[in-house]
């Protein structure tokens, strides 16, 4: 005993810490929510932190070809940020970016188009035949455009007579200009894949460029994802998909903004080095001015050819020497574009975080709700089993009603915390509607159960010990569930009453659905009969009397009451009173007469009841006993 008790207490004392340490932790919880939703509310975006422009070079490098000349990169990616644009704030960024972006590139291919003309790449062989070929086929061009253009004006002042000879002449000349033409394409295409003609090219991407940008202004698509205005709800899922939306464009843009600080290192080393030539080239810039300066006022005094190529280099001289300050400048006018471009993204970025940051922070809410509602739950539990420990009624009940109201309370928190993680439907009413009707169909009968459940714990239901018949099957209620009724089983009322030993379970929907009967009221009455058989031999008449007044001597007092029960719920029902005197049925039998008495017992004094009066109606028919007369 002393074992047990130390046993049920080690158990108590497990319990207690168990419940103060689920409380901690839920109290803990909802602690850090509430510094989460501090900490997420005040204003301001993080600084930008880019990473080393060094590693960003290594990583984006120039994948272009050979013939790739300008990179048009800041405004492909500027125009990629601009279909993520959401808000007004972020379109309007967005053009300022595309703006600058444009620019840059602008410059990008006159500087491509500059260095082309000063610097020409040398050519091998093939591409000299190449380049002869196509010069060639430019005079011969040039020489047909002439000619048409010669025989076009003789036609118009030619008389009719020399008309038609001269319009054939035409017709030949100018087959001979589309030929001409046709070769020349040619031959400037196979230049320019052969990379021998840089200017083409370039003019050539200048061309697209500004086809794709024409096209752009008319067909603008938007790559916005819209579940970034959702960061003001208060549902986490729709929260957490705008952070996660939110979250993928900042890392967008920072990527944006780490190739553009890429491109103004790049930008930035290259006017350095222009810079240093240009410093190292300054005595040489010096003598070329006073060069031509003094070629320019005197002239030369050496032969014709000498002096040609004396002006020629002088002027090459000065053409570089004066494109080596336009290109620096035009590298300046870069850097600063791609540094405004860097500047937009961090005010972009700056825009997204700070939506982002009230995505958590609303993120945090929901949590901090969700937390309470457990908290409440919790807390809920802790006063059901408080309040249902000192109930005074049967502990299967007491029991039951405590699973029943903590089932309750964690479904209502269940459904709470679903409601704040996925919001209410759209179409609530309709879906409840048919969740309703396919939960009702498919669990009819736990439904009805459950319900029934209620009806037996009310004030005409059934009791623990109660004598029920249910379904045909008589027994004393052992277990009153809240889904199933136990009984075990004692057989028929009129039989000895003798438990079988077999528990019989049925659903609680009867109570509703079906019928039952119970034999036990308030005092717990119920009739019980006796069988007699008077052999031929024996007087009948004086054995029935005596024994009709044996029985209603023996049930007197507990006829009495169960009458004054019985009256008392016949007045609250209103209907007719009902006597509790005992019945006597007299039947005939081959050898004798067979007497059945119906008389008012206790159900839990039953058998001794009938074992007393089986006893003095044994002796009654022996002579042994006298029944008092009344």
């Amino acid at each position: 005993m002393l074992e047990w008790s130390g046993e049920k207490n080690d158990l108590r004392i497990f319990t207690k810490v168990r419940h103060w340490i689920t409380a901690i932790v839920l109290l803990l919880l909802v602690a850090a929510a509430i510094v989460g939703l501090v900490r997420t509310q005040q204003s301001g975006a993080s600084q930008q932190s880019p990473t080393s422009p060094a590693a960003q070079a290594a990583t984006n490098k120039q994948r272009a070809s050979r013939h790739a000349r300008v990179d048009q990169r800041p405004l492909q990616t500027a125009r990629r940020m601009g279909t993520l644009a959401y808000t007004q704030d972020e379109k309007d960024l967005a053009q300022q970016a595309e703006k600058v972006a444009d620019h840059e590139v602008d410059l990008a291919f006159f500087d491509a188009f500059r260095a082309a003309q000063e610097s020409p790449p040398p050519l091998t062989p093939a591409l000299k035949k190449l380049s002869d070929t196509k010069n060639q086929l430019q005079q011969a061009l040039t020489d047909d455009q002439a000619s048409v253009a010669d025989l076009t004006r003789r036609i118009a002042a030619a008389p009719e007579s020399k008309k038609e000879n001269l319009q054939d002449q035409l017709n030949v000349a100018q087959a001979q200009l589309e030929l001409d033409q046709d070769e020349l394409d040619d031959a400037t295409e196979a230049l320019v894949q052969g990379g021998g003609d840089p200017q083409s090219e370039i003019q050539r991407q200048k061309q697209a460029h500004d086809d794709e940008e024409t096209y752009l202004s008319t067909h603008t698509t938007s790559a916005a994802n819209p579940v970034e205005s959702d960061y003001q709800g208060h549902t986490l899922l729709n929260v957490f998909r705008a952070w996660k939306a939110l979250r993928d464009k900042k890392a967008t843009l920072e990527q944006a903004q780490q190739e553009a600080v890429a491109k103004q290192e790049a930008l930035s080393k290259r006017y350095s080095a222009g810079v240093g030539a240009a410093q190292r080239e300054s005595e040489g810039r010096a003598s070329a001015k006073q060069q031509a300066k003094g070629f320019a006022t005197n002239g030369t005094t050496s032969s014709p050819d000498e002096s040609k190529a004396a002006a020629q280099a002088a002027l090459d001289s000065l053409k570089r020497y004066r494109q080596n300050p336009k290109n620096l400048a035009d590298l300046g006018k870069r850097m600063a574009d791609e540094q405004k471009l860097t500047d937009i993204y961090a005010q972009w970025i700056a825009l997204v975080e700070t939506r982002q940051r009230a995505a958590l922070h609303n993120m945090i809410e929901v949590l901090l709700w969700i937390l309470l509602v457990a908290l409440a739950v919790y807390l809920a539990n802790r006063l059901i089993e408080r309040f249902t420990i000192d109930l005074k009624t049967e502990n299967k009940r007491v029991e039951t009603l405590r699973a029943v109201l903590k089932f309750s309370a964690q479904a209502l928190g269940v459904l709470a915390i679903l409601f704040l993680i996925f919001g209410l439907p759209n179409q609530t009413t309709t879906i409840l509607g048919l969740a309703g009707a396919g939960l009702t169909v498919a669990m009819k009968d736990f439904i009805m159960a459950f319900l029934g459940w209620f009806a037996l714990m009310g004030r005409n239901g059934i009791r623990v010990g109660d004598w029920v018949e249910i379904n045909g099957v008589a027994g004393e209620v052992v277990e009153i569930g809240l889904l199933k009724t136990v009984l075990l089983e004692t057989g028929n009322w009129t039989d000895a009453g003798h438990p079988t030993g077999r528990k019989v379970s049925f659903m609680n929907n009867f109570a509703i659905e079906g019928h039952f009967f119970n034999f036990t009221t308030s005092g717990q009455w119920m009739w019980d009969e006796l069988r007699v058989a008077i052999p031929a031999s024996q007087d009948p008449y004086v054995v029935i009397d005596g024994i009709q007044k044996l029985v209603a001597k023996e049930t007197e007092a507990s006829a009495r009451k169960a009458e004054e029960e019985w009256k008392n719920t016949a007045n609250h029902y209103r209907v007719k009173a009902f006597s509790a005197a005992p019945a006597l049925n007299v039947l005939p039998s081959g050898d004798g007469v067979e007497v059945q008495i119906r008389y008012i017992t206790r159900a839990y004094e039953r058998h001794e009841m009938r074992k007393r009066l089986y006893e003095a109606v044994v002796q009654l028919m022996h002579g042994k006993r006298e029944v008092v007369q009344k």
